[in-house]
């Protein structure tokens, strides 16, 4: 059947993806637009964008454990020292790596997706970037 051989060719783009970064479905349904878009980019691309959306949520994270962590008084890590600000700080930057690391709070898979279909369509629009050097020359660059 036609549906089954559609189904399999987006799941055969999904695997090129890492684990945390496959969204299978999209509201319950195949997700065959970045399936598609998927087969455009290169890895090389694919691999840049999906280490720029695990960064973006570990800054996210980042942002987020700060604010908790903030108005925390008390013995311990957490503790009000001299210290305890920029080791506390070190302390979130880390959690928040690991946490984006692991799978995150699914921040990194849709931007991923967001990149990933941005940069199909202008693989799929063939642009030409024109760009002037400091000296004055031109050059031509087909993304």
């Amino acid at each position: 059947m036609q549906t089954s051989a559609i189904t399999s060719s987006a799941t055969a783009a999904y695997s090129g993806a890492a684990s945390n970064f496959t969204p299978s479905a999209l509201n319950g349904r195949p997700d065959f637009e970045f399936a598609a878009a998927l087969q455009k980019v290169s890895p090389k691309a694919q691999a840049k964008a999906k280490a720029t959306a695990t960064d973006f949520e570990a800054m996210f994270l980042n942002s987020m454990f700060a604010q908790m962590t903030n108005g925390l008084k008390g013995e311990g890590p957490f503790g009000d020292t001299v210290g305890t600000g920029v080791w506390r700080s070190m302390l979130t930057e880390q959690y928040s790596k690991n946490f984006a690391k692991a799978g995150g709070v699914g921040i990194a898979s849709e931007v991923y997706r967001t990149l990933i279909m941005q940069q199909a369509k202008t693989a799929g629009n063939g642009t030409t970037t024109n760009t002037t050097a400091s000296n004055g020359t031109t050059s031509n660059s087909t993304n």
